[in-house]
């Protein structure tokens, strides 16, 4: 490391071990670039607002860049079926490649996170147009999935700006967290990843005890950085009667990888109904999981024979209480899927809701045969 990126690296870390400014881009590789994009146009009312491809240089792949407030997704396809990106998609299916880092300094973050113990995937570089200017560098993470290190300003220069008149918002508003799956005894080997890379901190830990169904159970430890604007829940199976979700997802994704993405709404009722709407069907929620959920939060004030009728899960912690539920599998693998999430002052999870959720979503893996 030269002299003057020693220094920039000793000043980023004196702000804090390792400053980070949010999620960035959520980079899915696909088969079929153009489709996804209309997807999650047409389902989540994402804005496609950026284009690269063979019509703007770039020969072996396209990709579009998307938008919903402070989300960002990019969707790439490959141009041949001999490329990394179909190799990629041929073994996992369709997924998520990168989860991006936003960063005061790309250059020193890449530098720190090096020198750390990560592996490196791509040096950084800086690209820059009329537009805008961003410096990006990347590392290794759990299975193919990495992670881009990204400073910007202004609008993203590898893209092509497009005007998207065609987009209906559905009050998607931030990535809340990023949920991996690992392999049986490897959550706390990414635990510490985190933590020697990232200067990460553990902030929940759910055991099986937790975490469990009469059939099936699983581990799972949030991991979070950038002074909490982070936060990456780890999942391992755990020992049960039968195949665990994350045994199931492992089965058909082949390696480690990006199991859910949680999208946050001021509004959950609103953007559930909204998203029923356009064709998105969610988790089934049983009636008998409301009374109990109505007595654990006797204290607040919901209408919940709306929370029933768009079977949203409710729980409470200290600081406040949050709605969250699930999509249904997005793609033909049981592999990935959404989250839809409304914080009322709550930091946790939805322990409370971890058994209902986990037999709903037994449920479908036992229509599938895969429990």
């Amino acid at each position: 490391m030269d002299a003057d990126l020693t220094l920039r690296a000793k000043e980023f870390a004196s702000q804090d071990p390792f400053p980070m400014k949010g999620f960035g881009p959520a980079e899915w590789w696909v088969g079929n670039a153009f489709m996804t994009a209309q997807a999650f146009r047409a389902l989540l009312g994402m804005q496609i607002v950026g284009y690269r491809g063979p019509e703007t240089g770039v020969s072996d792949r396209s990709s579009y860049l998307l938008v919903s407030d402070q989300i960002q997704f990019i969707v790439t396809g490959a141009q041949d079926g001999d490329h990394e990106i179909a190799e990629h998609v041929k073994l996992h299916g369709p997924g998520v490649k990168d989860v991006g880092f936003l960063v005061p300094d790309a250059k020193a973050a890449f530098a720190m996170a090096v020198d750390n113990g990560a592996l490196p995937e791509r040096s950084p570089e800086v690209i820059e147009n009329a537009d805008g200017r961003m410096v990006i560098g990347a590392i290794h993470a759990y299975g193919d999935t990495v992670h881009s290190l990204i400073e910007i300003e202004g609008a993203d220069p590898r893209f092509e700006i497009r005007t998207d008149t065609v987009a209906r918002s559905a009050g998607l508003h931030a990535i809340d967290h990023v949920v991996a799956n690992v392999e049986l005894g490897k959550m706390n080997y990414w635990v510490e990843f985190y933590e020697r890379i990232f200067a990460f901190t553990m902030l929940k830990h759910f055991d099986d005890d937790a975490i469990s169904t009469e059939y099936t159970a699983l581990m799972s430890k949030v991991m979070a950085g950038g002074s909490g604007v982070i936060k990456l829940p780890i999942n391992e199976p755990a020992h049960g009667k039968k195949k665990s979700q994350i045994e199931e997802y492992l089965d058909f994704y082949k390696t480690p990888g990006v199991q859910h993405l949680a999208l946050s709404t001021d509004d959950l009722q609103t953007t559930i109904a909204d998203i029923h709407g356009r064709g998105i069907e969610t988790i089934y929620v049983p009636s008998e999981y409301y009374p109990e959920a109505r007595e654990r939060l006797s204290d607040v004030e919901l209408d919940w024979e709306r929370i029933e009728q768009l079977s949203i899960l409710v729980d409470q912690d200290d600081d406040g209480y949050l709605l969250q539920t699930f999509t249904k599998m997005l793609q033909d693998r049981p592999t990935v899927f959404f989250e839809f999430i409304e914080r009322r002052g709550a930091t946790g999870f939805g322990i409370g809701n971890f058994k209902a959720l986990f037999e709903s979503i037994e449920r479908e893996q036992a229509k599938r045969g895969n429990l």
